[in-house]
């Protein structure tokens, strides 16, 4: 097991590199959201990738990993915020250059398709990131405030879940560990990879969107056959959000698909965490242990997710 490394917390006047290492990054809203970041007061520097479209993707595999290396080269960036997810992160996981990353250290933040890269970071490296929201969800109008406070956490700020949240406990118990995970799609589609999820003994945090609970399914049984559900220490269960059934009626809906895998395995669990691509939209660190205990509806981080 590689040793947990921990990025700076980012200090006013820090620059920010905004990134889109997956689909085409939406350039005018990036702008737009980035007033969130320079409230803090950031500073902010635009990737090229967010100019750019290769079919579906923000350029080429090539020139999105490029990029990625040189904002964590570059000793003029303290942090590297993902601008959107989509699709295309696993594309280009083989060309990061890992040991330059282990030694420049940085915030790293994003969810959804960045994912696939907080597990090959986290994996390779060793390094604590961030599954938080990225700038196309800050640019929303109707963004949630505990969405937008969520930023401070890079910069050192405790933010915690809300006092008044509800979670539906799966399976009753207390579980500690660092956490990990983020969508269930890239989470399925690392298996069988040289950057496959690890969840031994780890708090395993899943979530999704438009996603149907028969494809929830497909992917729930993939990691329980793989025994990642079986190898966690607990497990964390995000937004679904818009999982509900379409094409194939009748149907079980999404809740009761993830009870059918996820109290089978028998590891501390709850359901409801407003992380993922619900709103609000709470940031968390992936790689800092942190402790479930169902019985009082608490996560705990046990240690900072970031270095003095």
């Amino acid at each position: 097991m590689r040793d947990t490394v921990k990025p700076r917390a980012l200090r006013p006047g820090d620059c920010v590199g905004i990134t889109a290492p997956a689909s085409c990054g939406e350039l005018e809203q990036a702008k737009k959201a980035a007033v969130h970041l320079e409230r803090l007061g950031l500073t902010v520097r635009f990737g090229a990738t967010l100019s750019k479209q290769y079919g579906y993707l923000a350029g080429t595999d090539e020139e999105r990993a490029a990029e990625l290396n040189a904002m964590f080269a570059d000793p003029g960036i303290q942090g590297i915020v993902c601008a959107r997810g989509g699709y295309g992160t696993a594309r280009m996981a083989e060309l990061l250059d890992y040991d330059t990353i282990a030694a420049n250290p940085k915030v790293f933040w994003g969810y959804s398709d960045i994912t696939f890269l907080h597990a090959a970071i986290g994996g390779r490296t060793g390094l604590v990131t961030f599954h938080g929201p990225m700038l196309v969800c800050l640019a929303k109008e109707d963004v949630h405030p505990l969405t937008v406070r969520s930023l401070e956490m890079m910069m050192g700020q405790d933010v915690r879940l809300p006092e008044t949240l509800q979670l539906q406990t799966l399976v009753e118990g207390e579980a500690a560990g660092p956490i990990i995970g983020g969508n269930l799609t890239l989470l399925a589609s690392s298996i069988g990879t040289p950057f496959e999820v690890d969840t031994a003994g780890k708090l395993l945090l899943i979530e999704e969107i438009e996603e149907e609970p028969y494809r929830i399914d497909r992917m729930l049984n993939q990691l329980r056959m793989a025994g990642k559900l079986d190898a966690a220490a607990g497990i964390l269960i995000g937004d679904f959000t818009d999982c509900e059934p379409q094409k194939r009626k009748p149907s079980f809906d999404w809740q009761e698909v993830v009870r059918q895998y996820v109290v089978p395995a028998g590891r501390p669990a709850v359901m409801g965490l407003p992380i993922g691509h619900g709103s609000p939209h709470i940031a968390v660190p992936l790689g800092v242990p942190a402790r479930l205990k169902t019985a009082e509806n608490t996560l705990e981080l046990l240690e900072s997710a970031l270095a003095d």
